[in-house]
């Protein structure tokens, strides 16, 4: 067998069972979509409150779950080096400190949780759907966290099997939940609705963070309970977390705007943009499973120093990306006038998510490239750029084109212009870093 042929070999061992991995939370929303926008009643209106309590939870969740990337960037890098032994400490300490920050936040966001879903303009039924369903999977928030802490640890490790074991088994507890517990068993559990679904993914959440860390106790050298003293690295891993937290609240104000200004236009088009918005984030996830390869491999290279290897992987994983773009597209294409009704029965929604669809679709090629470059520069370390790219993407490039696309009243379609635009700014920028800064390494390895 060639090294080529073991790169890739070793390449797609990690990147297949993190996609599966990487699939399961969306998997779990776009569940709770389906299901719930054909609810019987109001079914409409459960579908645009997932919609809402959904974004602002991508938001809470991204914002303190990027400490995942970094304990899986430092203990890759300290395999690379040989020198595990000396980080053992490290990833517990980083769990807790973010799992106690996420309960803080937990209980702010329950005593102001109808300021915070008015800001995003939900009023009326909206509103109060919207408050049910969030006063209860809100709690899985700090579990979740937990969980993408072991996954952090695992990944850095080489190992994306048991990620993907715990998120298969949260996503089919899920998706039986949610059958049981929104529509109920005749004469035997009364149908809770949108409750149910909500019941549902906590429920997933509990089991998926105690298999987790038992995996954690039993598979690994690492401890389960906090040692003193105090990490040296932990400072490097808040110092890359709140840069990962800043590009995370850029990231989250570009989605959160998004929802708000469909919003603000109906309840037919937050439907859609709901649908349309689940499908990206799919699709992210799907896609990034290749780029959580290419962290793992790439933070383990760079610490042995092997800038030719760091160099192919960045191509391999490139190239890789851009293929499961263009095929997620021709899929949607190929299904194109089939999928919104997976989600909804209400044909108007279906007509609006029908028309904006096309433009989601033609993005996810340049998608790719971005997605997988994005998982890389995490196992490099590289969370300041990522930062200021974000930053540059969603305030100079997202924020502009949305407003401007409104005062055109493009309507949905401007949002998804706006979004294709600041993938594409993100893809560019990437590109350019990483030639910029690994050319010259890779070129002194020769001369």
């Amino acid at each position: 067998m060639t090294p080529t042929s073991n790169a890739l070999k070793q390449i797609h061992k990690l990147a297949i069972p993190a996609t599966i991995a990487g699939v399961a939370e969306p998997f779990l929303s776009l569940t709770d979509t389906a299901i719930v926008g054909n609810i019987p009643e109001k079914g409409a209106m459960a579908l645009a409150a997932v919609g809402v309590v959904g974004s602002f939870l991508s938001m809470l969740v991204w914002v303190l779950g990027q400490t995942q990337s970094a304990i899986s960037s430092l203990v890759s890098q300290y395999l690379g080096k040989n020198r595990l032994e000396e980080i053992k400490a490290l990833p517990i300490q980083a769990m807790y400190v973010n799992v106690s920050i996420s309960l803080v936040i937990l209980v702010v966001s329950l005593l102001f949780k109808t300021q915070i879903f008015s800001l995003m303009n939900a009023s009326g039924p909206l509103l109060e759907l919207s408050e049910e369903y969030f006063s209860i999977r809100i709690w899985g928030f700090p579990l979740t966290l937990l969980t993408f802490g072991v996954f952090g640890v695992f990944r850095g490790l080489q190992n994306t099997l048991w990620p993907m074991a715990i998120a298969l088994i949260g996503a089919f507890l899920n998706v039986g939940l949610d059958f049981i517990l929104v529509y109920g068993i005749e004469g035997f559990l009364v149908p809770m609705g949108l409750s149910g679904a909500a019941w549902a993914s906590l429920i997933s959440q509990i089991v998926m963070a105690t298999i987790a860390m038992a995996l954690l106790y039993k598979k690994t050298d690492f401890p389960v309970w906090v040692r003193g003293p105090i990490h040296p690295e932990l400072k490097n891993i808040v110092g890359m977390s709140a840069n990962l937290f800043v590009r995370s609240l850029a990231l989250n104000t570009a989605l959160i705007l998004s929802v708000r200004t469909a919003t603000s236009m109906g309840t037919i088009y937050i439907g859609a943009h709901t649908i349309l918005l689940n499908l990206w984030l799919f699709s992210a996830f799907f896609i990034d499973g290749y780029g959580t390869a290419g962290s793992s491999i790439g933070g383990k290279l760079l610490g042995s120093k092997s800038y030719k290897e760091l160099w192919e992987l960045a191509k391999k994983i490139g190239r890789f990306g851009f293929i499961i773009g263009l095929g997620l597209a021709g899929v949607g294409f190929l299904f194109y006038k089939k999928i919104g009704g997976v989600f909804s029965e209400d044909p108007e929604t279906i007509g609006v998510f029908i028309s904006v669809f096309y433009l989601l679709l033609l993005s996810l090629p340049l998608n790719g490239i971005a997605f997988v470059l994005d998982g890389l520069f995490k196992g490099l370390g590289e969370m300041k750029f990522l930062r200021n790219v974000l930053l540059l993407a969603t305030f100079v490039v997202f924020v502009p084109c949305l407003l401007w696309s409104q005062y055109l009243e493009l309507g949905l379609t401007g949002i998804w212009i706006a979004f294709a635009l600041w993938m594409l700014t993100r893809g560019v920028a990437l590109l350019l870093k990483f030639r910029r800064k690994f050319l010259p390494l890779l070129q002194n390895t020769y001369f």
